[in-house]
């Protein structure tokens, strides 16, 4: 049976608040995992900078939400290698890994502290596809065959990076604001971009997925 969360959230909670983001139920092991993600980023949190959102109902809607919505729409199970920039707190790199193992997950973070999390996470959560480039991703030579990248504070210089990341035929998956949208396609024309997904309970956030 699966435990209870910390935080007021039980594993019932946790279910019905990804439900608006999921073409299909995780399982009670992935549930089971997120939870043990939850806890660590909440008492984390309260030590070093990981998200301004403090409220677990938020953080699992924003964070862990969108993450798997944004997975499940690129269709994860077709690719092998994923490599997250500017990973942060593990988004969305971590609840993709989690989604689908049959994929190889690298994250990249460049602060050491975040670096140290993102490990715990890793090994707490017993996730044998994840890994940590602790490191700049110009120095990374990674190559994937899909690139994740969300909410980076230098966006726009940031873009040229994540698409030098892609191999050849690779997705680039934005999770983004709209305006932010119109800049990547005016950027890189050589991308083909589909259409922006808007993100469920989101007014101005899309996912934005083009492949070079």
């Amino acid at each position: 049976m699966a435990r209870d969360l910390d935080f007021s959230l039980t594993m019932q909670d946790l279910e019905t608040l990804l439900v608006p983001f999921l073409s299909k139920p995780l399982s009670l092991d992935q549930l089971d995992k997120l939870g043990t993600y939850l806890d660590l980023l909440i008492r984390w949190n309260a030590k070093i900078s990981l998200t301004s959102i403090r409220d677990p109902e938020d953080i699992v809607s924003r964070h862990f939400g969108e993450s798997l919505f944004a997975g499940q729409q690129l269709g994860l199970e077709h690719s092998e290698t994923l490599t997250d920039l500017g990973s942060g707190a593990g988004f969305p790199g971590l609840p993709m890994a989690l989604l689908h193992s049959s994929i190889r997950v690298t994250l990249i973070e460049s602060q050491q502290k975040k670096v140290a999390f993102l490990r715990e996470v890793i090994r707490a959560l017993a996730l044998a596809n994840a890994s940590v480039y602790a490191g700049r991703a110009e120095d990374s030579a990674l190559k994937s065959q899909i690139v994740t990248m969300r909410a980076v504070e230098t966006f726009q210089s940031s873009l040229p990076i994540a698409a030098s990341l892609l191999a050849p035929g690779g997705k680039l998956a934005l999770l983004i604001g709209i305006s932010q949208a119109e800049v990547a396609k005016r950027e890189f024309c050589k991308i083909e971009w589909q259409q922006p997904i808007p993100i469920p309970q989101s007014r101005s956030r899309v996912l934005l997925i083009g492949q070079n």
